[in-house]
């Protein structure tokens, strides 16, 4: 009986031995900043109920004797195994033929004056001085967040998605080098979780599927008016506070199979007196609704930012590789900025599309030449138009949206390939950005010094 994730769980197994045997390249992180953050894509299978596990499957690691007995290793026991044997005997397996593919997000804890509070993030963290490298990182925080052993014992480590830099301030000041990696967990059984109250309110496993379809696909506003206008200066900045309510940026709903809650951290358990019982009590539970009296208000889960970005990275390896096109550019929600902007950057989006479309026929043709399919071919590091001029790494910009530089001068065989897509999407959106809020800004001036002349001209005539 299939079970509709099969094609699926094909391609995942596809991307993982892509990822792993063309790794991006590391990001150096710029003069005077040595800081560096880790974030770990933990993926498990979800067990399907018609192809359930007979019997609990045991971890599958290069030491496995499940994994030397179907390589047929057993009589070499010092054979070093590839990824793609251990890969393979993991895949084989029944319960993952037929399973659903899920990825691991966080919700992060309530905290004053931490810029994400409250976010849905990705495990992880600051790299220490004691950590031997970014992928230490990666597995450091997870145990300490999470309570996850991406060790061999109990997950296979993948590889790494695109590094970027991530600014602030329109992008002028970097603040540190982000670094992805992916791991998948080898169990069929969720994973015990430990959760760090100080930084982590829940976890949800969310499939694969759910982030894929278009139907989930929404909107955040985010109040980013204060934080950009604290780079400027005097009126400038009393401008830019005025004019810039709200930004809205895709997001994804997420819809989770399995959620844990940390049952330990404030306001878990709603405080305070039961609910209003007088007469304007009852008055507005009649005018709002038995449930206004409730003291939970659930906020959904979105994602969208800087997360999005690096989830959006390794969707973008899955068939249909659409992640990017189902986005919407970002904007503000001032009609005036927000037509500026879209007179302004269309352009820009007309080409970017164009862009996307002949990658797409590209992707669809197989780039056969000489019998080679582009799916066989590297997906990262593959040789520049200009082979002379250094490329430089992706950049991060408003809310953590990659805006990648120079693509478009030494990315365009990356491109093709489908690899860091979605720095090219948004490689010198947030310039034009920029500009349109000056031109509303001037637009705004001039049909006020319009709207005062001609006041004050029919005053003096009155």
């Amino acid at each position: 009986m299939a079970t509709g994730t099969e094609d699926l769980i094909s391609h995942l197994k596809s991307v993982l031995l892509e990822l792993n045997a063309h790794p991006y390249p590391e990001v150096a992180c710029p003069p005077n900043l040595p800081r560096r953050a880790s974030v770990a894509l933990i993926l498990r299978i979800q067990p399907n109920y018609s192809h359930w596990p007979a019997v609990q499957s045991k971890p599958i690691y290069p030491g496995s004797p499940k994994v030397r007995r179907r390589s047929s290793l057993a009589s070499n026991s010092s054979h070093k195994l590839s990824f793609k044997e251990i890969i393979d005997a993991f895949f084989e397996q029944d319960w993952v033929k037929h399973g659903d593919p899920e990825l691991l997000f966080i919700k992060r804890a309530t905290r004053v004056g931490d810029k994400w509070t409250g976010h849905v993030a990705l495990p992880g963290g600051k790299r220490d001085p004691e950590d031997a490298d970014d992928q230490v990182t990666a597995m450091r925080e997870a145990m300490e967040e999470v309570g996850i052993d991406l060790s061999y014992s109990h997950a296979i480590s993948v590889g790494n998605l695109p590094q970027r830099i991530v600014t602030t301030s329109w992008g002028k000041v970097p603040l540190m080098v982000l670094c992805p990696y992916v791991y998948l967990l080898t169990s069929s059984e969720y994973p015990a979780q430990r959760l760090q109250p100080t930084e982590v309110a829940s976890t949800h496993w969310v499939s694969l599927r759910a982030l894929l379809t278009p139907a989930l696909r929404t909107h955040e506003y985010a109040d980013v008016s204060n934080r950009l206008a604290k780079s400027e200066l005097g009126i400038k900045k009393w401008f830019l506070q005025a004019m810039l309510s709200k930004m809205m940026f895709a997001a994804i709903f997420l819809l989770p199979s399995e959620s844990t809650y940390c049952g330990s951290i404030a306001g878990f358990v709603p405080e305070g007196s039961a609910p209003n019982s007088s007469i304007m009590g009852k008055l507005k539970e009649v005018l709002a609704g038995p449930d206004s009296k409730s003291p939970i208000r659930q906020q959904p889960l979105l994602l969208w930012g800087l997360t999005l970005g690096v989830v959006s990275d390794f969707l973008e390896h899955i068939p249909p590789h659409n992640a990017l096109e189902l986005w919407t550019y970002p904007t503000f929600t001032s009609w005036d900025v927000r037509f500026t902007m879209w007179a302004m950057s269309y352009r820009f989006r007309q080409q970017k599309a164009a862009e996307m479309s002949s990658t797409d026929a590209l992707t669809s043709t197989g780039l056969v030449e000489d019998g080679v399919n582009a799916a066989e071919m590297p997906k990262q590091d593959l040789p520049s138009p200009e082979v002379n001029q250094p490329e430089e790494p992706g950049e991060v910009g408003i809310a953590g949206l990659g805006v990648g530089r120079n693509w478009g001068k030494t990315g365009r065989a990356k491109l093709a390939a489908r690899g860091a897509a979605v720095n090219s999407m948004l490689e010198g959106y947030y310039p034009i950005v920029r500009k349109a809020v000056a031109t509303a800004l001037v637009g705004r001036i001039t049909l006020v010094s319009i709207l005062v002349a001609y006041l004050w001209h029919k005053f003096r005539r009155s």
